[in-house]
């Protein structure tokens, strides 16, 4: 089994919305915001080639939007993407597999494209899209908190075109193929899903929103973009307990430079990087 990050391209967010109520003076020297207190992160894509199939994790935010949604989040860097995959020796149509971790517009955004007359299709055009039924439902319902993240153009044609397959939430972690479980968490959104992926050089799991960069591992930080943040602090602390105490590693989605590391313990217990 081989994992291969690709890049899908940056975006900016706000500073305060990424780091939650730690205060601006201390996490601004560990990313630096613009005049307009906007941070760059990335959307780090991975692909798992398993050699029967290439499993690619999100899809960043695609090229579908306006100049005026896009004048919110900068994206850049986004025609990397392709150029990304055919760097590592991959087309779009070797794509077996695209799954979801959960349906924002940063995660699923380029999962779909338009044809040259305008039109949805697949951007992958012979994988199957995977989602749960839980987190569709809530995607498709929105609270008003995140109705600005669920947009129905990347989430629509997925499921008219008949692409999506449903995965069954559970309260442990879910075989999904061999050598890739999932891992259900709601403090970032309803039923978001982890892959924790056993490899030949250990496990290595892709923590998507839960922790999404290396500043996040310290337990206070927590995005403000949560809808249960005491849950995200629970369901971190596990994962982060799990980290340690088994050497595993945490792949990072929006990081904008790193795209892994392992965590350990300090003399007081706090979970820092190792």
């Amino acid at each position: 089994m081989k994992l291969i990050p690709i890049n899908s391209g940056f975006l900016k967010l706000d500073g305060g919305a990424m780091f939650g109520v730690v205060p601006k003076r201390m996490w601004q020297k560990m990313n630096e915001p613009d005049e307009n207190n906007l941070c760059t992160w990335a959307m780090r894509c991975l692909l798992i080639d398993t050699g029967e199939r290439k499993i690619l994790v999100d899809t960043g935010i695609g090229n579908k939007q306006d100049a005026r949604f896009r004048s919110h989040f900068t994206p850049w860097g986004q025609e990397t993407f392709s150029q990304n995959l055919a760097a590592a020796g991959y087309s779009q149509e070797d794509i077996t597999d695209v799954l979801l971790t959960h349906l924002h517009f940063d995660h699923v955004g380029g999962a779909i494209q338009l044809d040259v007359k305008g039109n949805p299709e697949p951007t992958f055009p012979r994988a199957r899209y995977w989602s749960n039924p839980v987190h569709l439902a809530w995607a498709l319902n929105p609270n008003a908190r995140e109705a600005g993240s669920f947009l129905k153009e990347n989430i629509l044609p997925l499921r008219d075109l008949g692409l999506l397959e449903m995965i069954d939430p559970s309260d442990r972690d879910v075989e999904w193929l061999p050598g890739i479980r999932l891992r259900f968490v709601y403090g970032h959104t309803e039923a978001m899903m982890l892959p924790i992926i056993d490899t030949s050089e250990g496990t290595v799991i892709y923590c998507a929103d839960l922790i999404p960069s290396r500043w996040h591992v310290r337990m206070p930080y927590i995005m403000a973009y949560d809808v249960r943040p005491l849950e995200t602090m629970k369901e971190k602390e596990r994962l982060l307990n799990e980290a340690a105490d088994g050497a595993f590693a945490l792949y990072f989605e929006h990081d904008p430079s790193l795209e892994q590391g392992r965590v350990g313990r300090d003399a007081a217990g706090n979970f820092l990087l190792v």
